[in-house]
């Protein structure tokens, strides 16, 4: 009987220290989260044409992106926009090249701007390695995608501006959009991997 409660008392104690163990790794685990900023980068979209800049004289489109991947397995894309034509929904890719010709695109989402021209939107994907990858004369290439777009989602959500013989673009889910409303072209691009 002595035996059996001896070993009974040793399992118990050995059950302590291993669950103070995981405790306090736990806890030491909370304090490091607690402590960790993810890397931001802040983009400007700019109009992509001086005819679009004239006809949205006062628009800002800020661009912030929550570097997470490593860590959670996604970014956090945030588009958050003011002075807009009101009640239109623009189109975000992912871009080889900011003007045209584009190059490789990637479509990440909408954001819709309100009756006040406010819009505000978060998507959650990789941005930060971001590729694209085809067959080019029978060999794989390789392309980032450093740099953002944002179309008119709809053909005549230019008109204000273009008038209604404006082009048709195939950037929507539709395969019908207006022309680039914004792209990043005189900002910083998106880090590389």
């Amino acid at each position: 009987m002595r035996r059996m409660t001896r070993l009974i008392a040793s399992a118990l104690v050995l059950g302590a220290v291993v669950a103070g163990g995981a405790v306090a790794r736990s806890a030491t685990a909370s304090a490091s989260n607690k402590n960790w900023f993810p890397e931001q980068v802040h983009l400007k979209l700019t109009p992509s044409t001086p005819q679009l800049a004239a006809c949205m004289p006062n628009v800002r489109v800020n661009v912030d992106v929550q570097l997470t991947t490593e860590r959670l397995g996604f970014d956090t894309f945030t588009v958050n926009a003011f002075n807009l034509p009101p009640n239109t929904t623009f189109t975000v890719f992912l871009l080889q090249q900011a003007g045209p010709p584009f190059g490789a695109a990637e479509y990440i989402g909408d954001f819709t701007s309100d009756w006040r021209g406010r819009a505000l939107n978060s998507f959650k994907l990789i941005v930060q390695e971001a590729f694209s990858s085809t067959l080019v004369n029978g060999q794989r290439t390789r392309v980032d995608l450093n740099q953002v777009g944002a179309w008119f989602a709809d053909p005549a959500g230019d008109d204000f501006c273009l008038g209604p013989n404006s082009p048709v673009t195939p950037f929507d889910g539709d395969g019908e959009a207006g022309v680039q409303a914004f792209n990043s072209a005189n900002t910083t691009p998106l880090p590389a991997p």
